[in-house]
C-alpha cells in the first residue's frame, strides 16, 4: 500500500518558530478584546423633556439602580438643564460611576413625557445623552424608545372650539 506522504525522519530536529511559546496557565491579557457575552449588561433609561434630562442606570432587570445623574445636576442656570451640553455632562457623570461598578455594556430606553398632554418626541439631550455613552467606552446594545402613548382616555385641554391662537 502506497501514500503521498514523504517519509518522516525520526531523527530530524524539531521545527523551531519565531513566536514565543504560550504559557496555558497566564491569566488573559487585559488589552485583549472583550467577549460579547462576557459583559455586564445594565439598561440606562434616559427621560428628555424639553426642561431637563435625567439618565438612569439599572441593572438588566430594572429593579436595582446603578447610577442616575441628570441635567440640573451638571449646570448652573435652570434654562441650560435640557441641553445637550448638560445631558453629555450628566451621562459621562453616569456611565463612571456604572463601569465602576463593572457594568460595560447598556440597552437604552429613550422616554419623552408623552401621554395626554405632555409632547410625544424626546428632548434635545437624548441624542447627546447616547453619543457620551458611546464615547466612555461603554457598549450599546439595544436602543428602543418607551414614551408613554395615549389610548383615548382623558379629554385634551382647550374645550369644545379648541385653543383660540
Amino acid at each position: 500500500m502506497k501514500t503521498d506522504n514523504p517519509p518522516v525522519r525520526r531523527d530530524a530536529p524539531p521545527v523551531r518558530s519565531n513566536n514565543p511559546p504560550v504559557r496555558r496557565d497566564a491569566p488573559p491579557r487585559r488589552d485583549a478584546p472583550v467577549r460579547r457575552d462576557d459583559l455586564k449588561w445594565g439598561v440606562v433609561h434616559i427621560y428628555a423633556s424639553y426642561n431637563n434630562t435625567i439618565i438612569h442606570i439599572t441593572d438588566i432587570t430594572g429593579s436595582e439602580t446603578i447610577a442616575v445623574s441628570s441635567g440640573g445636576q451638571v449646570v448652573k442656570s435652570h434654562r441650560m438643564e435640557s441641553s445637550p451640553t448638560a445631558a453629555m455632562a450628566a451621562a459621562k457623570k453616569a456611565a463612571e460611576t456604572a463601569m465602576e461598578k463593572g457594568v460595560r455594556g447598556l440597552h437604552v430606553k429613550i422616554r419623552a413625557p408623552g401621554g395626554h398632554n405632555g409632547p410625544a418626541n424626546p428632548g434635545p439631550g437624548a441624542q447627546a445623552a447616547v453619543r457620551a455613552l458611546s464615547r466612555m467606552g461603554i457598549k450599546i446594545g439595544v436602543i428602543e424608545e418607551v414614551t408613554p402613548t395615549p389610548h383615548d382616555g382623558c379629554r385634551k385641554k382647550g374645550g369644545k372650539r379648541g385653543r383660540r391662537v
